[in-house]
């Protein structure tokens, strides 16, 4: 059974083009039913053993192709004359020169083809278990040098014959269709091709010749007298192939089709895909009429690697579900926020070891220990922290789900299959064979090779910023209707991409003037993206998959951070173009240890950079007066405003509302309750980060650092709640409310998207990061400074926000006995 599975296989494999596809076509994985009297029987039939009927099979197939292939070249040629005639007249569609460019060497390889089918082909029909056709395919492989010169005048080619048809609809109309005849026993007589796909026939045609050499070396005897000529044959046609798969750009970026056309492909990259209720990382791959998804197979050292086909779709019959239609997600238990942090902590932190280990000249093996263990990290958070549903649908059945990191790449795959699909795409079922050739063409024609994480990159490869960037949205033009606009900005973090700012919508204009600033943090960030949104209010269009409205992308662009001009300290003006869209937009960076610093105010008037025992006594309150307002408008129109406390507020409304806070203005409750809720959050956190001390002090700090790091949980929480009475009454009772209230924001996570982990994430540095003075002891590198410090500050603020609720008076009351002086 397993020779005529072998019989059949072979029969499959050289008979590719469609036309001489001997097997029925069918669905995926569904062994194919033989008809009566179905050339698939024929195959079955077979005695797989005799090797001399095999190579019958081989041949019979080759020929059939190779009828196709001299056809092809015949259309090539076809309009060659009379182009050649007109170009000495006064009006010439080519000059002589632009057709010897571009039919460069098609005349002789017709030639070469039509002399071995027409020796090849008696031998075949009259076959006989003695025939002897080596020679002819010896021959064959002695005139490849005629295709060596054909390959290195083939891009030439390609750019004159495209160049012609931009600049001479005449050429233009005969390269887009040119006649194939179809093969004599063939129902359809012609099929169109364009010029571009038939200039690719000859390379193509060399490995296909190869494959056949192959299969007939298999199945000839070593004692026939064919072997060592088709040997022979074998080897110069090897030798020329590795010499020229260098050279060819289109073999690496296409695959021919059964039809005889050239199969693109167009975009490749690594996605989550949902499958069984798990996430699974996904290489997807979009060619010009089919999208495929696949997964690296595993293989043995040393061995080749592949692509395994999970599933496939003819772009004919993929459709995107609009959210309103999407059935609810299958269910996928999204990853803890504090599981993600404390994977990013990980990474930091093998990045600093590895850091050292190369600065001390460490052992290598030491450091591929350390960075297979950073690979594995990175890997889980890359798997584990895409949220962005993507949706596609096979009109004939499935639905397959992807989770992305961003709305930009789902805007870019969609925008890509849907600029394909404008084409006149057919349907089709791929045969188990033709599955197979496209899913080996991937490993090769790939653009993607490695996982998108930091361990994949070249130790010369810039690590990233780490610190604030500024950015300034100032206007866009270039819309074809007025419309409600707004736009976010994301920049890369640990691999992938994160939405950290939004505008606010600018209603009904074609002309938005936003002149918003924002400050966004960098955690090795080396790409800014801005998207621009129209904003829907149709309540209809809700997305299932996580209940929020759907607003419809009006335009991307993305630009480097490039280290050298983005350190300078003056703003800078730049044009993002997206779509015929233009936004432009002002940035500036500062540094993480230039940010790190605290700056006491001169004047000891206002709120912001003065301590908040003298705020506190001058107001004759508790708690500041703008914590106070600031929490109360949160709560009352912003605690289920989704990313509350993450998403920066715009700069300049918060320096307003700083303006106002400092000069004690009688407006301010007038000014807050006008102010987008993002501002007013952002100005809270500014007045935390800009007291001269952090709110749980310098002195405690080396100790708040101890004391998170003990795993005893009794000794922590004996440590933990003895500093927190260590702390002067205004700062407690001060960190105690805020406490409070985070905890109520987190309670609305589902809506607002807010846990716990992210609060602490937000106001850990803030609450805690030392002063200058203090903090210098601390700085190493920007990297160390993110990966020990900001991690263990995070995880200060998380415990007591995990914590049951703490009184003022209760914790004043009990006296615990903690042994360390502080």
């Amino acid at each position: 059974m397993e020779e005529e599975e072998e019989a059949i296989g072979f029969l499959d494999k050289v008979l590719e083009d469609e036309d001489v596809f001997l097997l029925e076509e069918c669905e995926l994985g569904t062994p194919t039913s033989p008809g009566s009297g179905s050339p698939f029987l024929v195959a079955v039939k077979v005695e797989a053993g005799k090797g001399l009927e095999m190579r019958k099979l081989v041949l019979s197939g080759f020929l059939a192709s190779e009828e196709i292939y001299i056809n092809q070249l015949e259309a090539l040629l076809l309009p060659m004359k009379p182009l050649k005639a007109t170009a000495t007249t006064s009006q010439p569609v080519l000059t002589i020169q632009q057709i010897e460019t571009i039919f460069y060497k098609i005349q002789d390889i017709y030639e070469i083809h039509k002399e071995f089918y027409d020796n090849l082909c008696p031998k075949v029909q009259q076959w006989d278990s003695q025939v002897t056709m080596g020679h002819l395919f010896q021959k064959l492989a002695s005139q490849l040098g005629v295709y060596k010169a054909f390959v290195d005048n083939y891009k030439v080619a390609l750019e004159t014959a495209e160049k012609c048809s931009q600049s001479n609809n005449q050429f233009q109309k005969i390269s887009e269709e040119l006649k194939v005849k179809g093969p004599k026993d063939s129902k359809d007589s012609h099929t169109s091709v364009t010029m571009e796909a038939l200039l690719y026939k000859p390379i193509d045609r060399v490995t296909r010749s190869t494959l056949v050499l192959h299969d007939l070396l298999k199945h000839t005897p070593v004692d026939h007298p064919d072997y060592p000529l088709l040997q022979d044959a074998l080897r110069i046609s090897q030798n020329f192939l590795s010499s020229i798969n260098e050279d060819i750009d289109p073999r690496r970026t296409a695959v021919t089709t059964p039809k005889g056309e050239t199969r693109q492909l167009v975009k490749d990259g690594f996605l989550v895909e949902v499958s069984e209720s798990s996430r699974k990382l996904r290489h997807v791959f979009l060619f010009t009429d089919v999208l495929l998804c696949a997964k690296l197979k595993k293989t043995s050292a040393g061995k080749h690697q592949q692509y395994d086909c999970k599933w496939y779709i003819p772009l004919a019959d993929l459709v995107f579900p609009s959210p309103e239609e999407s059935e609810a997600s299958p269910q996928v238990h999204p990853f803890p926020d504090h599981e993600l942090e404390d994977m990013k902590m990980k990474i930091s932190a093998l990045k600093s070891e590895i850091q050292k280990e190369k600065a001390n000249k460490g052992q290598s093996r030491a450091i591929e220990r350390l960075k297979k263990k950073m690979f594995e990290n990175e890997f889980l958070l890359l798997l584990n922290s895409p949220t962005i549903p993507f949706r596609i649908h096979n009109r004939n059945g499935k639905s397959y789900l992807f989770l992305l990191s961003s709305d930009y790449e789902r805007s870019e795959w969609r925008e890509a299959i849907q600029k394909l699909q404008k084409k006149d795409l057919q349907a089709f079922v791929l045969s188990s064979v033709e599955l197979q050739v496209l899913t080996g063409s991937c490993f090769k024609l790939r653009t993607v090779h490695n996982i998108p994480v930091t361990s994949n990159k070249d130790d010369d490869e810039s690590p990233g910023l780490y610190g604030f960037l500024h950015v300034i949205v100032h206007s866009a033009k270039g819309f074809k209707q007025s419309a409600n606009l707004y736009c976010t900005l994301e920049v890369d973090s640990f691999g992938y991409f994160v939405s950290k700012a939004k505008t606010r919508v600018f209603r009904d204009t074609m002309e938005p003037k936003w002149d918003e600033e924002f400050e966004i943090e960098l955690e090795g960030s080396q790409s800014l993206r801005i998207l621009c949104y129209e904003k829907c209010y149709d309540k209809t269009k809700v997305n299932k998959d996580n209940n929020e409205i759907v607003d419809k992308i009006m335009g991307k662009g993305q630009i480097q951070l490039d280290p050298q001009t983005v350190e300078t300290k003056n703003w800078q003006t730049d044009v993002i173009e997206m779509n015929g869209i233009k936004v432009e937009f002002s940035m500036k960076f500062t540094s993480r240890d230039m940010s790190l610093k605290r700056t006491p105010s001169k004047k000891q008037t206002g709120v912001f950079g003065v301590k908040i025992s003298v705020v506190t006594k001058r107001e004759r309150s508790k708690v500041p007066y703008i914590v106070r307002q600031c929490v109360e408008e949160v709560e009352k129109r912003g605690i289920e405003e989704v990313g509350i406390y993450r998403i920066s507020g715009v700069a300049t409304d918060i320096q307003a509302l700083k303006a106002v806070f400092d000069a004690n203005n009688k407006d301010i409750l007038l000014m807050l309750s006008d102010m987008d809720i993002n501002a007013i959050a952002g100005t809270l956190k500014l007045y935390f980060r800009e007291l001269p001390e952090p709110l749980l002090t310098d002195r405690l700090y080396p100790a708040f650092m101890e004391g998170i790091a003990l795993s005893d949980p009794a000794a922590k929480e004996n440590c933990m709640m003895h500093l927190l009475r260590s702390l002067p009454d205004p700062n407690l009772i001060t960190f105690l409310f805020l406490l409070e209230h985070l905890k109520r924001v987190a309670e609305k996570e589902p809506i607002n998207k807010m846990s716990l982990h992210n609060l602490a994430t937000v106001f850990g540095p803030t609450l805690l990061r030392p002063s200058e003075v203090e903090s210098k002891a601390h700085l190493t590198s920007a990297a160390d400074i993110w990966s020990h410090d900001v991690m263990a500050q995070v995880q200060v603020l998380l415990y007591y926000l995990q914590h049951p609720p703490i009184s003022f008076a209760e914790l004043k009351r009990n006296t615990l006995y903690f042994s360390t002086d502080v």
